[in-house]
């Protein structure tokens, strides 16, 4: 039976975090000095929990941090989730510090798809965002590398900050058609660690549009209904845009997506107040049985939608960096 929540949603996506250590330190992320909290797991721990919710209905395993190519042997560990199954889509998001030299073992290990985060396509913008000096070039360099690799198309994330990168819209316009990758425009959302969000920081989706259209006209493109991306293309065909917009535009109402963290730890949402710890459950001697039914119990209590800007929003119990992206 598929693996299905109360508000009737179909639970197909999986991202699994592993590690919550980062070698980047973006101002909209790292605001505080936390550095990494959380444990890490074997990867034959994340592998067993990956084969009883692929036995449940789960498509798509996306790996993320922190920075999950950080952590050594992850090369190996997408050769045996491919195992797993030859049919699961497997991607990673990453910084793209490290990619250059991985892109390709990356693809031999059965990597299908890769999300590159940057910031600003300027080195001196990138650098104050990321507060990591000469971080711009590896960066550049990994695209290219993971575009050549095959790992196309190669998606690459910006988060817009007012007062920081709002005016690389255009610039990032142009970045998509030059370089043959999708960028996609991301909101900005509490889970920063020293919780400095604020509504005025957001560039909502109908501002991205109305700065984009003074470079170029954009076309949607039709999408899933659970893909978190509006989908754009410029009218000469050249280019994709993305608009992911969970503050203005909330897509929680067909939600595919479960989380598991660095430690353990199941979360049904990103802004989740608590965790259901799957490991301990591995920890105690659990059946691969008892771990699926204790996985269909934690689905049934997935929350409807997030509340972000409402007078009763509460703050995840953990910032984005220790959830995974």
């Amino acid at each position: 039976m598929p693996l299905t929540d109360k508000f009737g949603r179909a639970i197909t996506d999986l991202r699994i975090s592993i590690t919550d250590r980062c070698n980047y330190k973006c101002v909209y992320c790292r605001t505080g000095n936390e550095g990494a909290v959380y444990g890490e797991l074997p990867f034959a721990d994340y592998l067993r929990m990956a084969r009883v919710l692929v036995s449940l209905g789960i498509t798509k395993i996306r790996i993320t941090g922190g920075e999950p190519l950080l952590r050594r042997g992850v090369v190996e560990f997408v050769r045996e989730l491919r195992k797993v199954d030859h049919s699961l889509d497997i991607a990673i998001t990453t910084n793209g510090h490290l990619l250059a030299d991985m892109a390709q073992p990356l693809k031999d290990a059965g990597l299908k798809r890769i999300t590159v985060s940057m910031d600003a396509v300027d080195s001196d913008r990138f650098t104050r965002i990321t507060r990591v000096p000469g971080g711009f070039d590896h960066v550049l360099a990994g695209i290219r590398a993971a575009r050549d690799a095959g790992l196309g198309p190669v998606k690459v994330n910006c988060v817009l900050m007012r007062g920081f990168n709002e005016d690389q819209i255009i610039a990032f316009g142009k970045f998509a058609r030059e370089e043959g990758v999708t960028v996609r425009f991301i909101e900005f959302m509490p889970l920063e660690e020293d919780r400095v969000w604020a509504p005025e920081t957001v560039v909502p989706l109908d501002e991205i549009l109305q700065r984009m259209s003074e470079y170029r006209k954009l076309v949607e493109i039709p999408h899933q209904k659970s893909e978190t991306a509006r989908r754009y293309q410029f009218d000469d065909g050249v280019g994709e845009i993305g608009i992911i917009a969970p503050v203005s535009h909330p897509f929680c109402g067909h939600c595919s997506r479960i989380r598991i963290t660095s430690d353990g730890k199941i979360r049904t949402c990103l802004f989740s107040v608590w965790d259901h710890d799957l490991h301990e459950l591995m920890r105690r001697g659990a059946s691969d049985s008892e771990l699926a039914d204790f996985i269909r119990g934690v689905v049934q209590r997935k929350e409807e939608r997030h509340h972000i800007g409402e007078p009763d929003f509460v703050p995840a119990s953990r910032t984005m960096v220790h959830i995974g992206g």
